[in-house]
């Protein structure tokens, strides 16, 4: 339980020292979609390290604690898309315009994330170790794909 508690709080600081390396912007404007949107992304990251972890063998797998995982990044990973307004690629987003040139191609990576983690919850609930693993590496590429075509600056881990 201690090395749980010492990577929680190492990956909540790495968040909180991306947060501050960002555009230093404040989203001002009505509703913060640009806001709500990273801090959906931010908690889906968390949750995605989390599980890491574990399939880099740094924690020891739990079943119970994992899927718990899983269903979270399920339901965070239909969250931010309803942040992607229209009138919402201003500073400090990193989004690329082509979000907003090709809504359909965007769609396409929400759906790939979606689908990803549907399978990903699926395995967990076999309790299959190595579907689990292959499902977790499916979720990696799909957040990998969505920020290389959509995404500026900062490399995702």
């Amino acid at each position: 339980m201690h090395s749980k508690k010492i990577a929680l709080i190492f990956v909540g600081c790495v968040v909180a020292l991306l947060a501050a390396c960002g555009d230093g912007g404040v989203d001002e404007h009505p509703g913060q979609p640009v806001k709500n949107r990273q801090a959906v992304f931010n908690k889906m990251l968390q949750t995605k390290d989390g599980m890491g972890t574990v399939m880099r063998e740094h924690e020891i797998y739990d079943g119970k604690i994992f899927l718990e995982q899983a269903r979270e990044l399920q339901r965070l990973s239909g969250e931010p898309w309803q942040y992607f307004t229209p009138d919402s690629n201003y500073a400090p987003t990193r989004a690329k315009p082509l979000v907003w040139e090709k809504p359909a191609e965007f769609g396409e990576a929400r759906q790939d994330l979606g689908d990803a983690a549907a399978l990903l919850v699926k395995a967990a609930e076999a309790d299959d170790l190595k579907a689990i693993r292959s499902a977790f590496k499916e979720v990696e590429i799909a957040c990998r794909s969505c920020h290389n075509k959509f995404r500026n600056a900062i490399p995702l881990r």
